[in-house]
């Protein structure tokens, strides 16, 4: 067998070089395919998120995964999971066998104390956080739940309700100097 030309060699390398390129620019250009095929399972670490239905507090024009994310961190920040809130669907049965959450359905009322909650960090947010210069952070569930469904009520230490007197802050314990005033 007569060796190749080194001409035909480097051509059919430019050649496939090009053909490449072509292959990849047109997949980087092309509408990008749904995620899965109706019907079929999620690949293993990925999931559809439905398109929300009955948002009543949340924006209307938020995306199925920004509505995931809030509801994620919303569970976060009370320590519950989805179906403290949802109900099951035994209509429709997941992969796993269980059946799926209907997030639409309002029938829970936690979920209703949900909205209601919502409303109140939105109107503390707005109008009150909001007017005060430098506040900081905003409020959110997790200002008061703290990862629990049901929040502590906060009492404070014996020393820190009294708060200074009328003569000035307590003098120091034995043994302290008190600090310089201004």
């Amino acid at each position: 067998m007569k060796p190749a030309s080194p001409y035909l060699s480097a051509a059919v390398v430019a050649l496939l070089g090009a053909a490449m390129f072509a292959v990849t620019t047109a997949a980087a250009q092309a509408p990008a395919a749904p995620q899965q095929p109706t019907g079929t399972p999620p690949a293993p670490g990925q999931f559809h998120f439905p398109a929300p239905k009955n948002l009543q507090v949340l924006p209307k024009d938020l995306t199925a995964d920004q509505v995931h994310d809030t509801m994620e961190k919303w569970a976060g920040d009370l320590g519950v999971h989805c179906d403290k809130c949802h109900t099951a669907d035994p209509n429709n049965i997941g992969p796993n066998g269980r059946p799926r959450l209907n997030f639409a359905d309002d029938s829970k009322k936690e979920k209703k104390v949900a909205r209601l909650m919502y409303k109140m960090v939105d109107d503390i947010n707005t109008n009150y956080v909001s007017m005060v210069e430098n506040s900081g952070a905003p409020v959110t569930c997790g200002t008061c739940h703290r990862g629990k469904f049901s929040p502590e009520p906060f009492v404070a230490p014996p020393e820190e309700r009294r708060g200074p007197g009328p003569g000035g802050p307590p003098p120091p314990p034995a043994g302290m100097t008190p600090p310089p005033s201004h």
